[in-house]
């Protein structure tokens, strides 16, 4: 396809104004925007914006629910040379406090949001004696709803290294980081996408991917622009509740591209092997762009024997590999031969070590997934500790250069500066080795831990944590690894406890509540050590403790923490739809121990948890459970009485 320099360019020379972007909000609950109208759409917004004094440079923070309000904000931003800057909208207070550090860190920002999102984060900043945020709030926020037909705004003609958009990381407790994405940036990997994934105008996109994050935005709404398809947007939390909607649209749309991280599998699978879909056929599909996370080579077979049947075929699974600071893609497996799995043994994943081959029955295997070669516009190469260039075979540290690589932080030099080695080159934090010319990814080096396609700084949550009484941030190590014969990450917290396992429970189920209450994260594990490895700089040494917990250090710590099963137990209650929700509860969150009268928003799990249990809830009682019901009835005895009066 055609290189363009600018967003700008791509977007206005489109050539089908009749070509649609589909926004799914519910099984019956659909709108469609043509290519033409969301021109008209976008101008008119950037008219009002431009009425308020915006000019380009300026910032504008889209945080909103809708995703046809989110496109349109995006494109009127980009037309008017304004910088889009995408935040995910969530619950938590620690959404919030991510949203105020963003518009503190920027130079000239305005919020574009819904009312009722505005009026939350207008009464959380005054409970915080936030002045300056409420004050920015009052004066630069903008919503939707105000924006009346008028005269088109102004487009202006960005130039390839101006800014296309900042995306940034996660980042609540500490400053996040803003990735610094110009439109040359932008437009080399949206050229090399189109062409990697051979996409024309004759293929129908779907994605329920969030647009706040690059493998929706860019990934499956820019690219699929450029390509000049239609494609179809899918609310990221319709899927969350209803899964199976997801492959039910592509059979209905007749979707030829599909994306997914691990966990969108995985959570898929849990309620289709229980309902299944009938009459589904998915032939019509092409590729399932596989990446936002490590891949499981386990997951993938489970998720393609399923829909075998319907049609799926195998060489449809595509891995990939990218990451922000790349814009998105680095490296795509080659279309149409099957993915391919490779399997070393663990002990030989060391930087610069050659990585040895084993059998997949050998009791220290681990399994990887070929994720390709790079794509065009990007050099990737592996090097050791001290950047020198291994070969192929050796482990090493995954570093990268090319037109669509960064070159910098928002507003951060030090943190621009670790990024880059001496000559140049891009340090991703990942770790890989190339076997048979082909990536394939190991591991990570940098901290970042990945839950559910989204990036956490293990520090946020170590403060979180350290909030707890005798606790500090010296005793609690966070940590992200994917157990052996495991298919996501886990989330572990290590805590310094010198006294009896058996003594530590109770704080087992604190960390479990204060993560879950402030950041909205479910930790797996939380294990007491006698002590915290560090490098002679006082570093924490991550890896020492993630290859003890791998290698059953902790086993007989945990076993001993393990809940204790009193699932038979009814006599704690004579009702018995409420005995019947704790086993509900038991099960889907096997790690809880929860109880009749506890707080779901308290007890430490998270949303996808809770929704898994009002999905779980609904196959006892079909429509009888919204998830927004918890929010009224957020026990488990509030919850039968209201399943009582809706039977």
């Amino acid at each position: 396809m055609k290189l363009y320099d600018t967003l700008t360019d791509l977007f206005t020379d489109l050539k089908d104004r009749d070509r649609e972007i589909r926004f799914i909000d519910g099984e019956n609950d659909e709108s469609a925007l043509k290519f033409g109208e969301l021109r008209d759409r976008a101008l008119a917004l950037l008219g009002s914006l431009q009425a308020r004094g915006m000019q380009h440079g300026d910032e504008l923070i889209i945080f909103s629910k809708s995703n046809e309000s989110f496109v349109i904000a995006f494109w009127a931003a980009v037309l008017g040379g304004i910088v889009p800057v995408p935040v995910a909208v969530g619950i938590s207070d620690e959404h919030k406090l991510k949203l105020f550090r963003i518009l503190s860190q920027l130079e000239n920002p305005t919020l574009f949001t819904e009312m009722d999102l505005l009026q939350r984060l207008h009464d959380f900043a005054e409970e915080q004696e936030l002045a300056n945020i409420t004050e920015l709030l009052d004066t630069h926020a903008v919503l939707m709803s105000d924006v009346t037909p008028g005269d088109h705004g102004e487009i202006y003609a960005s130039q390839p290294d101006d800014i296309g958009f900042i995306q940034y990381s996660s980042g609540s407790t500490s400053d996040p980081k803003g990735v610094v994405l110009t439109h040359r940036n932008l437009c080399v990997n949206i050229r090399a996408i189109v062409e990697g994934f051979d996409w024309g105008p004759d293929d129908q996109a779907l994605s329920w991917m969030p647009l706040t994050h690059d493998m929706g935005l860019i990934g499956f709404h820019l690219s699929v622009m450029a390509a000049g398809m239609n494609h179809a947007v899918m609310d990221t939390s319709l899927f969350v509740r209803r899964p199976l909607l997801w492959m039910s649209k592509a059979h209905e749309l007749r979707a030829t591209q599909l994306c997914s991280p691990n966990f969108g599998y995985k959570h898929f699978l849990k309620l289709f092997e229980r309902k299944g879909l009938p009459g589904i056929d998915l032939s019509c599909v092409k590729l399932i762009v596989n990446g936002a996370e490590p891949i499981s080579w386990d997951l993938c077979e489970e998720f393609l024997a399923a829909l075998a049947p319907h049609g799926l075929k195998r060489n449809t699974m595509l891995p990939v590999y990218g990451l922000a600071e790349a814009t998105v893609g680095v490296s795509f497996s080659p279309l149409g031969p099957e993915y391919e799995r490779v399997v070393m043994d663990r002990h030989s994943l060391q930087i610069g070590e050659t990585y040895r081959p084993v059998d997949p029955a050998d009791a220290d295997a681990v399994s990887f997934v070929k994720v390709g070669k790079a794509i065009r516009d990007v050099d990737i190469r592996i090097a050791s500790d001290d950047d020198q260039v291994l070969t192929d075979g050796h482990i090493g540290h995954i570093q990268l250069r090319g037109g669509s690589v960064t070159e910098r932080i928002y507003g951060d030099e030090g943190a621009t500066s670790e990024l880059f080695t001496a000559d140049g080159w891009l340090r991703t934090g990942d770790c890989g080795v190339f076997v048979d010319d082909a990536l394939v990814i190991t591991g990570r080096q940098k901290d970042i831990i990945i839950v559910n396609g989204q990036n956490y700084y293990p520090h946020d949550i170590e403060e979180i944590v350290a909030q707890l009484e005798g606790l500090d941030l010296n005793k609690v190590v966070v940590a992200g690894a994917t157990p052996k014969g495991g298919q996501t990450e886990e989330l572990i917290t290590f805590v310094l406890f010198r006294q009896d396992p058996d003594s530590f429970r109770p704080l087992v189920q604190q960390v479990r509540d204060i993560v879950g209450e402030h950041a909205g994260l479910e930790v797996d594990k939380v294990i007491p050590v006698a002590r915290i490895p560090k490098t002679t700089s006082g570093k924490v040494q991550r890896a020492k403790l993630l290859q003890a917990y791998a290698d059953g250090e902790f086993d007989e710590a945990l076993s001993v923490l393990a809940p204790v099963d009193d699932s038979n137990d009814e006599s704690f209650d004579e009702d018995p739809i409420v005995v019947e929700l704790v086993a509900i509860c038991r099960e889907v969150a096997k790690d809880r121990k929860i109880g009749p009268d506890d707080n779901l928003f308290e007890v430490g799990v998270t949303s996808l948890t809770l929704t898994e249990i009002v999905l779980a809830v609904d196959e006892k009682y079909p429509g009888k459970l919204d998830i927004s019901d918890l929010f009224d009835y957020p026990t488990l005895r509030e919850i039968a009485a209201l399943l009582k009066r809706e039977t």
